[in-house]
């Protein structure tokens, strides 16, 4: 008997996202594939923001709303209930870069990868394309690539369910790049979608106020997986590029 779940899980959380969320659903509703589903993990939004979500006709949509206890535990919640052969995790203000993504991943997801994975380009509240994101996407990516820092977005990082985890919670602020290193530890093969990009990310132009809170975490996650040594050496590397984001403008999310 065949499986009738779908290829791909796309999770999105929301909380009080009404400005931001319309993009995000359009650009899944305009996929020429239709092999997934949309699962929304709402936080109890006080706004508009299920208003929108449930106008929205996504037919494999399934909505949740409750309240969590942040935005990983609300992730977490998005991967027991995925029923799709891969998850990925799309942002409200965040997009598909366009219409063929997930028809474009569906030909790689064939080959039964561990991880499929892509760039990002930056967009503003216009979705105007305002330029790359800092970090590209390596053409070989494995476990270690990440001693680099987070060398694919999260978004762009497409992850077969058999291998992803759940996010651990004592981390709040860098559990995705914790939890992107643990499904390259577990895949034995990844594919690399090519040099266009496959997900708009919404810079806000703002420096997250917990900037320097998420590096040290990083910094403790990267010891753990790595060691202190490599870690280390790795931060230091880090210096000229940090010093260079700062000079054009300040550091971008993700």
């Amino acid at each position: 008997m065949l499986s009738m779940d779908p290829l791909f899980s796309i999770i999105t959380v929301t909380w009080n996202a009404a400005t931001v969320i319309a993009p995000t659903l359009q650009s899944v509703q305009r996929q020429t594939s239709s092999d997934y589903e949309m699962l929304i993990i709402d936080g109890a939004s006080t706004d508009n923001t299920l208003d929108i979500v449930r106008q929205t006709s996504i037919a494999s949509m399934r909505i949740f709303s409750e309240p969590d206890k942040g935005l990983y535990d609300a992730m977490n919640k998005g991967i027991a209930r995925a029923r799709g052969r891969y998850i990925m995790f799309l942002n409200a203000g965040d997009a598909l870069a366009d219409d063929t993504v997930l028809a474009r991943l569906a030909l790689l997801a064939a080959e039964n990868p561990g991880v499929i994975y892509g760039q990002t380009q930056l967009v503003d509240a216009q979705r105007n394309v305002v330029g790359k994101r800092h970090l590209t996407a390596p053409k070989r990516l494995t476990a270690d690539s990440f001693l680099n820092g987070m060398v694919v977005c999260h978004q762009a990082f497409v992850a077969r369910r058999d291998l992803v985890p759940q996010y651990d919670p004592q981390y709040r602020l860098s559990a995705d790049y914790d939890w992107c290193i643990k499904v390259l530890k577990k895949s034995t093969a990844n594919a690399y979608m090519g040099r266009e990009p496959i997900i708009s990310y919404l810079a806000d132009g703002m420096t997250t106020r917990h900037h320097r809170a998420s590096l040290w975490e990083r910094y403790r996650i990267m010891c753990h997986h790595y060691g202190t040594l490599k870690a280390t050496l790795a931060h230091l590397s880090f210096i000229p590029r940090y010093v260079k984001r700062r000079l054009i403008g300040g550091p971008n999310r993700q």
